[in-house]
């Protein structure tokens, strides 16, 4: 159960739009208020908030989170209440009456069991329902670790295996389904377990790092200072230090438990939190918010420490005095407007991965990042934009955003250099999402997009034309569970984390440099991935264990607010939303312009992506309209603008004020063996018979014979006229048949004669 609430308190300075923040909690709150309540538990197995009566377990869905959401309830006996959970299939439910004893509820039949320790010289520190196949509850105890499978048949719990050794106290995430369990003097000796679907697997042992804060003096690690997270779906450990006032990284392997590396603080009270794979660092004491993207080769924060900021809190509630009031009613909800006005109060307990509940009020918010604030707090285009297209919750925005962040650094024309980066950012980003599928996903849950983020020029549709012809590759969404809140007597961790929609949580080799998520994995907290003899170097901080085949994938695939989309941008978006309306907006010499849109299709080159056809014609249409004739020819004859029908028409449309440029656009148009269109250009230019002869060559029989007839006539000349007739006549069978054979055959008679005359 989570801490009482504490008188202090800091009151949020309720601003408007100009109130600066990366992230923000939104109003309202989901409350949790039941009379009676005894406190609030967190059943993060099956996303669950819990609030316990004398007589009755109320519970309400955090996922998706709605601050309306209606509370389901069942009836339990009296009695206390330490921990509480439902199973993962919800067929039952565990509470810890105390320190010797778990009850179970059957509520399908109504029946209880109870489960209790065997000696009184140990005592239960906790419990969590696992999707193990081997067993479907874990007992943690001072004496080790009991995992249990539930027998229909007695209808009770059957021993499976222990896992005996002193634990001081333990901490779960049952996204990462590891356990770490905490021994020693210091309880910086850990022992950890993954128990998932795919079996269950021992980590080695290992400590974690401790300063010495005087020489006779060694402090003792506390269950608050450690937290399990999953970020891209890599499992991480965080360990606070507050002698060196660090928080130390550290990896998981199958074979080994690596230090990643440490990241400054500045509060002695520390909370973590993960958004959308974004670490969110909170100095309460400080009362701000720091910001880590792990997957970025820097340490350094995203940003600089700001405030959490409320929104959607009425301005009217919070000015409203009540000193004046007579009304009982209008008092109570000033009193609870003030309460949910407090930002990091005392009762602030954080649920990883991106909860806050105040217990003493009995609400529960969630925590979003403004990308909008975060896009514009750099000058780092490349870094943001970066940044941006790893964004999965809220992509369709990250993706409009990247949109107008690189349409506004061509306008202001930035160095060419600094755009060539961002471009090669969004060109990478969108060919690992065609590689991996991604992008295809987000293409079949992407909505009609929401109205465009403030200064904003740009359409708010970013579904084009080659988007609807494509059809979307499935993903099955399953629902997963995970642990509950434990009383803070059990000494237990108050961060509990939800598990990503999209990510795979596993464990891998130390040496095995594949990825967890879609990219190489070459990126951590340091600049590189730890490789094998790194490894060897870190053994104090890491000891290792006979190295495992294969790495052990944990899947959790649960449905958070919405299935993930990519913001990755293709070659038609950056099109239709960057280069047509900067296009229109930009004047004076075209090199700058041209210079961005070649280092674009040289990006596009390298990736081997395909280029839309229009930004050929748009290069085209920029050099001709200066009358850069030569350096067109130059850009066709490298093969810097790809061969394609549309830049063919665009290539003899601008040739018609010079005859090169024309030439190359005839030329390609036969490269492409567009027989049809190259003959009738060839008539409509006058060069009929040649045109007759590529026919002939090429089997060409689509051209209607009046054509090259009437351009036979026009020339007056009765000598082609005639070779056009012969020619028809000799190739085309039952031609001498037709309207054109007998009009053109009289025709070259009058020629004749007028020219015997």
């Amino acid at each position: 159960m989570f801490g009482k609430a504490s008188s202090s308190q800091l009151s949020v300075s309720l601003g408007g739009s100009g109130a600066l923040s990366h992230v923000y909690i939104q109003h309202p709150p989901l409350r949790c208020s039941i009379p009676g309540s005894k406190g609030l538990f967190y059943d993060d197995g099956n996303k669950l908030i819990l609030s316990v009566t004398s007589d009755q377990v109320f519970s309400w869905k955090t996922v998706p989170f709605a601050s309306d959401a209606a509370p389901t309830s069942d009836s339990i006996s009296e009695g206390p209440v330490l921990s509480i959970r439902y199973s993962l299939d919800s067929k039952f439910l565990a509470i810890q009456r105390s320190n010797h004893e778990i009850q179970f509820w059957d509520r399908e039949t109504g029946e209880t069991f109870g489960q209790t320790c065997r000696s009184e010289t140990e005592s239960i520190l906790g419990f969590f329902w696992t999707d193990c196949p081997k067993c479907d509850i874990v007992i943690v105890k001072t004496s080790g670790m009991e995992l249990f499978s539930y027998d229909p048949e007695s209808k009770s719990l059957h021993l499976v295996e222990t896992k005996r050794m002193n634990v001081s106290w333990y901490v779960y995430t049952h996204e990462s389904r590891l356990i770490l369990l905490a021994s020693g003097m210091q309880c910086k000796s850990f022992t950890g377990f993954q128990l998932s679907s795919a079996g269950i697997i021992r980590l080695p042992k290992f400590e974690m790092a401790m300063a010495k804060s005087e020489a006779n003096n060694k402090p003792v690690l506390a269950a608050e200072d450690v937290h399990i997270i999953t970020v891209y779906g890599r499992i991480y450990c965080l360990q606070v230090d507050r002698v060196v006032m660090l928080l130390h990284s550290y990896r998981f392997y199958r074979d080994a438990v690596v230090q990643q590396g440490s990241l400054p603080i500045y509060s002695n009270k520390i909370a973590i939190s993960v958004v959308d794979n974004v670490l969110l660092v909170h100095q309460v004491d400080a009362k701000v918010v720091i910001l880590y993207d792990i997957f970025a080769d820097s340490r350094a924060p995203i940003s600089a420490p700001l405030p959490l900021l409320l929104r959607g809190f009425p301005k009217a509630s919070s000015s409203s005095s009540r000193t004046g009031s007579k009304d009982t009613d209008s008092s109570e909800a000033n009193d609870m407007s003030d309460h949910e006005t407090i930002i990091y109060g005392d009762n602030w307990i954080f649920l990883v991965p991106d909860l806050i509940c105040d217990v003493g009020n009995r609400l529960l918010w969630k925590i979003h990042l403004d990308l909008e604030a975060i896009s514009a707090s750099s000058s780092e285009v490349p870094s943001v934009l970066d940044f941006l297209q790893r964004r999965k919750l809220e992509a369709n925005k990250a993706k409009q955003l990247c949109l107008v962040v690189v349409r506004t650094v061509i306008l202001e024309r930035r160095p060419v250099s600094m755009v060539t980066r961002a471009i090669d950012v969004l060109v990478t980003s969108y060919s690992n999402s065609i590689k991996t599928g991604s992008y295809f996903k987000g293409i079949k849950s992407e909505k009609p997009p929401t109205p465009s983020v403030s200064n904003m020029n740009i359409s708010t549709s970013v579904v084009d034309e080659s988007i609807r012809r494509e059809d979307a590759l499935g993903k099955s969404i399953k629902h997963g569970s995970a642990s509950g809140v434990e009383n803070e007597s059990l000494n237990r961790s108050p961060d509990f984390p939800v598990s990503d929609p999209e990510e795979n949580v596993r464990l891998e080799n130390s040496n095995d440099h594949h990825s967890l998520g879609t990219k190489a994995d070459t990126e951590n907290f340091t600049a590189g991935e730890t490789s094998q003899s790194e490894v060897q170097k870190l053994s104090s901080q890491s000891q290792l264990v006979g190295p495992s085949n294969s790495p052990l994938n944990a899947s959790i695939s649960e449905n958070q607010e919405s299935q993930a989309i990519s913001a990755s941008i293709s070659p038609d978006e950056m099109y239709s939303f960057v280069f047509a309306s900067v296009e229109e907006e930009m004047a004076g010499d075209p090199a700058y312009f041209v210079a961005i849109v070649v280092e674009f299709l040289r990006s596009c080159n390298v990736e081997r992506i395909k280029v839309h056809p229009n930004i050929y014609v748009l290069t085209i249409q920029l050099l001709a309209r200066h009358e850069r004739y030569a350096e067109l020819g130059l850009f066709i004859i490298n093969k810097i603008l790809e061969p394609s029908k549309e830049a063919a028409l665009q290539l003899l449309e601008s040739g018609r004020q010079n005859i090169q440029t024309r030439k190359l656009g005839l030329d390609m148009l036969r490269q492409l063996s567009l027989h049809h269109d190259y003959v009738l250009l060839l008539v409509q230019d006058g060069y009929y018979l040649e045109a007759l002869r590529y026919a002939r060559k090429n089997k060409v029989t689509t051209v209607r014979p009046s054509l090259f007839l009437e351009a036979a006539f026009v020339s007056a000349d009765p000598q082609h006229l005639a070779a056009v007739l012969r020619f028809f006549s000799d190739f085309i069978p039952g031609f001498k048949n037709t309207a054109d054979h007998t009009t053109y055959c009289r025709i070259l008679n009058e020629m004749n004669s007028s020219i015997t005359a």
